[in-house]
């Protein structure tokens, strides 16, 4: 189980987000993390869109663009 350190995300809602003690604890953790920008990153990509990619861009070798092999 994951212990969370209320008093530094006490700090960061109240202090930071400028939360009201009413409007911190009506949040769920995830919302709380959401607002602080944990998690907003992009997605690892996965291995359907490298498979993509590699469709779309195929390795060629060098030279092999130019007409020389």
């Amino acid at each position: 189980m994951t212990r969370f350190d209320w008093p530094a995300l006490m700090r960061a809602g109240m202090q930071g987000l400028r939360l009201t003690p009413d409007q911190f604890w009506k949040l769920t953790p995830a919302e709380l993390q959401l607002m602080l920008g944990q998690g907003a990153g992009a997605a690892p990509m996965s291995r359907a869109r490298l498979d993509d990619l590699l469709a779309a861009y195929p390795d060629t070798r060098k030279g092999a663009e130019h007409g020389r092999e």
